[in-house]
């Protein structure tokens, strides 16, 4: 057996011995892949883990030379009314959630205001507090959008296209503009791709699609938050299990990036109670400390 397969056989088991509500899973190891499917490989909400998607689109702009990550975003929305210190608000800031601004909405809940951003916006900020919210990468997709337009559709060529993934689909706010920080519907297979482009620093057959360095800075700096699994958060991506780092979304939506193993191992699920679980188990899979 391969890596890979080594490491899928030892989850799969794992998975299948707790009763976790695992839809599929995907192990690239090295130069091998494997794969299981314990249902359709249908696309689905990969929630939170759109936050990381969204990041690459920004290292993107910002390799393009349209967008910094550290001048204030009013100069990229001037037709916006800024609360007291958030006028000084970054695209950093917006993707390490460290706004300041108490504003937690998230996609699932109905967009009450007339626009969204603004009323984020119109909002005091506290200085560099953390507040985990989707308005925040709402926000910084608002602020992409304001130099290329539809997002999802300016990111076609740039990152879905060469990655084989057609035409996918991304919730949408009132203003036609894309959620951002959830709503992205992947299959498990279209979204190990994702995770390939992360284990490989931007690279995808030949082509940089996002530079190293941005990979690189997505796990470079942490901001402590809490406690685990919810411990230190990067650019839209926490930290663990373990040594490894994992774009993270509700119901156990995982890309699970373990560099010292040369590994991703790529989960989509629908487990309510326990979906931490399968980050771990992930984890173990890929350093072969479960059986």
């Amino acid at each position: 057996m391969t890596a890979a397969q080594t490491a899928l056989a030892r989850f799969v088991r794992a998975v299948d011995a707790e009763g976790l509500g695992a839809y599929g899973a995907h192990v690239l190891s090295g130069d091998s892949t494997a794969e299981h499917r314990w249902r359709s490989d249908d696309r689905e909400n990969v929630y939170s883990v759109s936050k990381g998607v969204s990041a690459l689109a920004i290292g993107i702009a910002i390799d393009e030379g349209l967008v910094t990550l550290d001048e204030p975003i009013r100069s990229y929305l001037p037709e916006l009314e800024f609360g007291a210190g958030a006028e000084e608000v970054t695209l950093r800031h917006l993707l390490t959630m460290t706004s300041g601004i108490d504003f937690a909405w998230f996609g699932d809940e109905p967009v009450r205001w007339d626009d969204l951003a603004q009323e984020m916006l119109r909002r005091p900020s506290r200085g560099r507090v953390f507040q985990y919210s989707d308005a925040s990468t709402y926000v910084a997709m608002r602020v992409l959008g304001a130099r290329v337009g539809d997002v999802r559709d300016w990111l076609l060529p740039r990152l879905f296209d060469p990655l084989g993934i057609h035409n996918p689909q991304w919730h949408r706010c009132p203003l036609g503009w894309i959620v951002g920080g959830s709503g992205l519907e992947l299959r498990t297979s279209e979204l190990a791709r994702i995770g390939r482009l992360l284990r490989d620093r931007g690279a995808w057959d030949g082509r940089q699609l996002v530079s190293a360095e941005w990979i690189d800075a997505m796990h470079g700096t942490w901001v402590d938050v809490g406690q685990p699994p919810y411990a230190r958060y990067g650019i839209a991506v926490w930290e663990g299990p373990g040594d490894a780092w994992r774009l993270d979304g509700r119901y156990g939506q995982y890309v699970i990036v373990h560099e010292r193993r040369d590994a991703v191992l790529t989960i989509t699920a629908h487990e309510e109670s326990r979906d931490h679980r399968l980050a771990e188990l992930a984890v173990e899979a890929l350093d072969g400390s479960i059986p």
